[in-house]
């Protein structure tokens, strides 16, 4: 449903090319709702079942409540069936502890979405869809922009679906864990969408790691180049199909496969070169657990992270690549000194909110990095410093919230994939 459409495009374009006179349909579906989220789950069951990892649940009912659970149908995560079937089944009845816990992670989530992520939306929309009237700074800052909306988007949604989840006592796993306090691309994927990248990992990477051609790639590999290099081999064969599949997953397109194959290259390169660094490091005495090297690496892993979200983000391929033909080329501050950057979209006062919340987000990150539990921790504080919290959420989403004049409606953007 999702990609005949793109194939057939694409088989027509080189039957073209080809002189060959045939011409394919092009077959138009109308894609049910949650197909991409639904599909994998649906997947993951049959597998388990399939490997013995779970017995096969003879129950319909269950089944479909399993597959069903509203909050996860659009957006995920994507649950196994171990992790919330038996949940869903026995669910508690609704406590005032699990109420009040669910609707806070809900208030942190719509803030997210609306205050940063809905407000970045117009500059984000005018520069993507007219790029070629923009110098490469303002493209640049789109760029960031838009990682950023994803991020506040997406975690922001999964915050109300996790939320939702918890006043009806279920527990579901977690997609985010603060990814850009990434030091690598690698580590970064371990952060960001979680669920999507054990799934790939567990039902795509490690069966394809175990077959017999693998294996024996594998064995002779590391023969003859030793044990880290070896295992690289059969390795980036697999990795290479994850990331094709990633890049497939969020759509029917070449940037989004281009996407997929940039991070392919991204963490096929960190695990090349990652002994040489190693031995470097050494040689000129670098601290690599030294705070501002640990920096660099953070802010390098978000420009690396921002040139694949601008490809992801960008209408199409040729798109991708004339914006970062822009950036290299075009890249100017002239916007900073005319003020014709409060004329895109976001005025001052727009780039203020949006810092401030961001400055809120990120000092609730570092926090939770050092291993605190903030809501556990107002949880234990008395009642009148748990509601002026709650009532300070609310009033900055009522007051700061995007929405309303002048404002468009924004849908949750993964619920287009």
């Amino acid at each position: 449903m999702k990609y005949t459409p793109f194939f057939s495009d694409n088989l027509n374009a080189l039957l073209r090319m080809l002189h060959i006179p045939v011409v394919l349909k092009r077959p138009v579906f109308a894609i049910p709702i949650g197909i991409s989220f639904y599909t994998m789950q649906a997947a993951s069951y049959v597998l388990d079942v399939y490997r013995g990892k779970i017995r096969a649940d003879r129950s319909l009912l269950r089944i479909a409540l399993f597959m069903s659970f509203f909050p996860q149908i659009m957006e995920g995560p994507i649950c196994r069936y171990s992790d919330t079937a038996a949940q869903l089944w026995e669910a508690p009845r609704i406590r005032f502890e699990n109420l009040t816990a669910g609707v806070e992670r809900i208030l942190w989530g719509l803030m997210k979405k609306t205050v940063v992520a809905d407000r970045l939306n117009l500059l984000i929309e005018n520069v993507f869809s007219g790029y070629e009237a923009y110098d490469g700074f303002v493209i640049a800052l789109a760029a960031v922009c838009y990682t950023v909306q994803l991020y506040m988007d997406f975690s922001g949604t999964m915050d109300v679906v996790i939320g939702t989840g918890q006043i009806f006592g279920i527990t579901m796993p977690e997609n985010f864990k603060r990814p850009f306090f990434s030091k690598t691309i690698s580590e970064f994927w371990t952060r960001w969408h979680i669920t999507l990248g054990t799934w790939f990992k567990d039902y795509l990477f490690y069966p394809l790691s175990v077959t017999k051609p693998m294996k024996k790639l594998t064995s002779r590999a590391r023969k003859r180049f030793g044990n880290h290099y070896g295992p690289l081999f059969s390795g980036a064969i697999a990795l290479l199909c994850v990331w094709l599949c990633n890049g497939l997953w969020h759509g029917a397109g070449w940037h989004y496969i281009v996407f997929g194959l940039y991070h392919f290259a991204l963490i096929l390169t960190g695990s090349l070169i990652a002994p040489l660094s190693i031995s470097l490091a050494e040689k000129l005495h670098i601290r690599r657990d030294h705070f501002l090297y640990r920096t660099l690496q953070g802010i390098r892993t978000f420009v690396l992270v921002c040139i694949g979200e601008l490809i992801f983000r960008a209408l199409s391929l040729g798109q991708a690549l004339g914006m970062l033909k822009k950036i290299g080329t075009q890249f100017t501050t002239a916007v900073l000194r005319d003020g014709s950057l409060f004329t895109m979209g976001m005025d001052r006062q727009d780039y203020i909110i949006v810092f401030v919340t961001l400055v809120i987000v990120l000092i609730v990150g570092i926090v939770q990095e050092r291993g605190v539990r903030i809501r556990e921790y107002l949880a234990g504080r008395n009642l009148a410093v748990r509601f002026a919290a709650g009532y300070a959420l609310i009033l900055f989403i009522v007051i700061f919230g995007a929405y309303g004049l002048g404002y468009l409606p924004v849908n949750p953007i993964y619920a287009g994939f």
